[in-house]
């Protein structure tokens, strides 16, 4: 009875394991997991396959993948997917490419590493590899070096390069672009970002083998101006570019999440490699590169409608400052998947204007009317309190206007980017100040980035302070049209 069972195991274990390596010829997840023991994937892991699935099928021939450091994009583009392509077809020629030959040639070695393991050739036995290293080509031989490998008795092969190198004499069916920045020097250098241009252009495109050649560009955004960029901007200006599908995953989600992103707004994307906390102490060392390594938001580092050297900062607040004003933008909705609230005391000193304080926070209803009343204890002197008549602007100033007096509605004219141009003449004169506290970094910012910013409630609350201070008739003004009995209201829009 023993024996039989143990028969019977054996049967049913023999089964199941040629069920998961006929899984694995078809599907890239099954094949890591199978010839990686140790590999477990997350949610994003499994949407990535999924794409690359497509692409390995040829159905999508352009892909661009965005993602945080260190959150296994590497593993399945350039370790996995080259394998498995060979695997499933040994006569396709792949040209693999990173920022440095070095890193390339590690590549290259973890793959022919896992096309040389047991469990590898138990999915692909027709795929393998000269047992031998072999530098040059000779009669009857299938080059294997650090930089080309050749599928044995195929017309398959693999070459590695740094971006800039030469690949030149080899044909690609697959062109994969794995990180063509190294670091933040190289990000900011016009020439190394024109250079990366050039060779894509120039050398890397020219190898696709007809118009099934398919390029994967997978890369963690340094700067707007990068690779990814200037073909999602030539996607954009010309139709007939190529049409990159994009899969762009931050590291903490934000509104308007790509669609097969199932977090909600503010979880983060491996929470059990790099949760919350760890994500913050990475926020902690910089708004521009959070925004732009992390959550695959680069703003220009000059700025767009704000200019980076336009923004002042101050330490102290100057003395007998006046006309203090307080502005807030209101919209909400549930606390996890809403906007921010955003209010700021403003006030001015001479022609200069200075941000005092700001709270900023994703609140419902009832807690945004508890906040702004402890805004108010807190700076008296703030009036009038600007909130736009808008969204749930109305039912807050309906709910307040027992309690606290100076509370104004504003109605805005225009785009909320014609508003920002409105005000930007005030922030290029050098005339508004922000606070050099670590909070005012996130609304530099979103000042450089707008309008691609994922937010623009401080931009939103910051236009309607300046707006308002554009607009009031100077002190002089004001007291010439008191004198001649005028009643109109100086703070009127």
């Amino acid at each position: 009875m023993s024996s039989l069972a143990t028969h019977s195991d054996m049967e049913l274990y023999t089964l199941l394991d040629r069920q998961v390596r006929e899984r694995s010829q078809a599907s890239l997840l099954d094949f890591a997991v199978y010839t990686r023991s140790h590999y477990e994937p997350n949610w994003h892991h499994r949407e990535l396959c999924r794409l690359l699935d497509e692409f390995a099928a040829r159905r999508i021939k352009r892909l661009m993948v965005f993602m945080p450091p260190r959150h296994g994009k590497s593993e399945l583009v350039s370790r996995c997917l080259p394998a498995y392509l060979l695997g499933r077809d040994p006569n396709a020629s792949i040209i693999a490419t990173s920022y440095s030959a070095g890193l390339a040639s590690r590549m290259n070695r973890d793959v022919q590493r896992i096309i040389d393991s047991d469990t590898y050739r138990a999915v692909f036995p027709d795929t393998e590899l000269n047992s031998k290293n072999v530098v040059t080509v000779a009669q009857g031989t299938w080059l294997r070096n650090a930089s080309t490998f050749e599928v044995v008795g195929k017309r398959g092969s693999y070459r590695s390069a740094g971006v800039g190198g030469g690949i030149t004499g080899m044909g690609a069916d697959f062109g994969i672009i794995d990180d063509p920045i190294k670091n933040q020097e190289d990000a900011y250098s016009a020439v190394h970002r024109d250079k990366v241009w050039d060779w894509y252009i120039s050398t890397l495109y020219t190898r696709l083998e007809g118009e099934d050649a398919c390029i994967l560009l997978t890369l963690t955004r340094w700067h707007a101006d990068d690779l990814a960029g200037r073909l999602m901007k030539q996607m954009a200006e010309d139709p007939t570019a190529d049409q990159w599908h994009i899969l762009s995953l931050p590291a903490v989600c934000e509104p308007n999440p790509n669609p097969c992103d199932p977090r909600q707004v503010g979880e983060a994307l491996w929470p059990s490699k790099f949760p919350l906390p760890i994500l913050e102490k990475n926020k902690a060392n910089g708004s521009y590169f959070w925004n732009a390594l992390f959550q695959q938001r680069p703003a220009p580092p000059e700025g767009s409608i704000v200019q980076r050297d336009w923004l002042k900062r101050y330490r102290h607040l100057p003395e007998n400052c006046t006309e203090w004003l307080a502005s807030w933008d209101m919209t909400f909705k549930e606390t996890r998947k809403g906007s921010f609230v955003c209010g700021q005391i403003w006030c001015r000193k001479g022609a200069n204007f200075y941000l005092v304080d700001q709270h900023r926070e994703r609140m419902d209803f009832p807690k945004t009317l508890v906040t702004v009343k402890k805004m108010v204890d807190k700076y008296p002197q703030a009036k009038p309190i600007l909130i736009e008549d808008k969204a749930n602007g109305p039912a807050v100033i309906s709910s307040l206007k027992a309690e606290i007096s100076g509370l104004v509605a504003v109605d805005v004219k225009g785009s909320k980017e014609a508003r920002l141009h409105s005000v930007s003449p005030l922030i290029e004169a050098g005339n508004v100040y922000l606070p050099d506290e670590r909070w005012a970094d996130d609304l530099v910012e979103e000042l450089l980035a707008f309008p691609n910013s994922a937010f623009n409630d401080q931009v939103d609350t910051l236009s309607q302070a300046l707006s308002r201070y554009k607009r009031k008739p100077s002190y002089a003004k004001m007291t010439l049209n008191l004198d001649i009995g005028a009643q109109s209201n100086p703070w009127s829009m």
